[in-house]
């Protein structure tokens, strides 16, 4: 019972430094927010080893919830003054949950479709059919790795043409039985090898957002991680695009812009600012319809619970996409992606 009081103390000393010091900062960059996110994260592990020490009592176990309800009080807070860059390192998170993640907690039955039938099979793009509380449904997704082999294996997210041309594959099989289609996007682009574009990565791009403007099925979009370029507009052109919290989605890098612009990849936070690639930013401009909330400090604390949000938002959107007729859904989707960029209009 003396170590877990000492322990309490100690988590409780450290947990109000870095409230005193969030507090005081004045908006000064010098304490980051993933900064205050990495420490809370410690605090926290220690906080949840002192849970599991036998012998406490009633006022010991009181103080260690209170512990839990101030860090994750702070960690909303923190994360609501993040800026775009730091929501573009927390899209990149090493631990964020990639689709297969996703696949294992909100679908069942799995099936997973391999190959275009025509060059090779693309592992940085799945594909496969599952059930979605009952409803036969297809999934395609962007894959990212952790480790280094699986890295190599997925090419770091980054699809070949035979990838996206495996996705529309997935998705005609998906109109001819009637299912409706759940993409994934997660990925810095497509893949700009000089065999990528010799097989057609530009074509290929292209077919996929021509034929995917035209499916007479519904087609819904999360943007779970980093939307990258035409590599993640290929699997996006959908009813409904909606996009994580801390998500982002762009015509390209921060750090590439910077380069073009200011010939300077250090001013990449300053290019994140300005290419309005945040979840708000891009549903203000009306290139998303929803945003789905994350766990307090990112979706890479607590994959069950960015899941089960992502859940959640998945089934209130297809049942309302149920409700139109399949012309309708055709015709909504067109008009939203024409419709999008138009903000200077010339009076005859």
């Amino acid at each position: 019972m003396a170590n877990a009081m000492l322990g309490v103390t100690g988590a409780e000393f450290l947990l109000s430094m870095v409230e005193a010091r969030w507090a005081a900062r004045n908006g000064s960059r010098m304490d980051s927010g993933h900064k205050a996110q990495q420490e809370l994260a410690k605090i926290e592990q220690q906080v949840t080893k002192l849970q599991s020490l036998a012998g406490q009592d009633e006022n010991t176990r009181r103080e260690i919830e209170q512990l839990h309800d101030r860090i994750h009080a702070l960690r909303k807070q923190v994360a609501s003054h993040f800026n775009a860059w730091e929501k573009t390192e927390l899209a990149r998170h090493p631990q964020r949950p990639y689709a297969l993640d996703y696949v294992e907690r909100i679908f069942t039955d799995w099936s997973e479709i391999h190959g275009d039938r025509g060059y090779a099979d693309d592992p940085a793009l799945i594909c496969g059919m599952a059930r979605f509380h009952g409803q036969e449904v297809m999934i395609v997704g962007h894959q990212k790795a952790r480790d280094t082999k699986q890295k190599v294996y997925r090419n770091f997210g980054m699809p070949n043409p035979e990838g996206y041309r495996k996705a529309l594959r997935a998705m005609k099989i998906a109109e001819k039985f009637r299912r409706p289609v759940f993409t994934l996007v997660d990925t810095p682009g497509a893949y700009p090898g000089l065999g990528a574009e010799e097989r057609g990565q530009a074509e290929a791009i292209a077919r996929n957002l021509r034929e995917m403007a035209r499916l007479q099925i519904p087609i819904i979009t999360a943007i779970t991680g980093e939307g990258g370029s035409g590599g993640a507009l290929a699997i996006a052109v959908a009813d409904r695009v909606l996009m994580m919290e801390n998500a982002i989605y762009s015509v390209i890098s921060p750090e590439g812009c910077a380069s073009i612009m200011w010939r300077d990849a250090g001013k990449k936070e300053l290019a994140a600012q300005a290419l309005r690639i945040t979840a708000t930013d891009l549903t203000q401009l009306g290139c998303v319809d929803d945003i789905i909330p994350e766990p307090a400090g990112g979706a890479h604390l607590d994959h069950e619970a960015a899941a089960a949000l992502l859940d959640a938002a998945l089934q209130k959107h297809l049942s309302e996409l149920k409700k139109s007729s399949i012309p309708e859904l055709v015709g909504s989707r067109y008009n939203k992606f024409r419709n999008m960029a138009q903000f200077l209009r010339v009076e005859d």
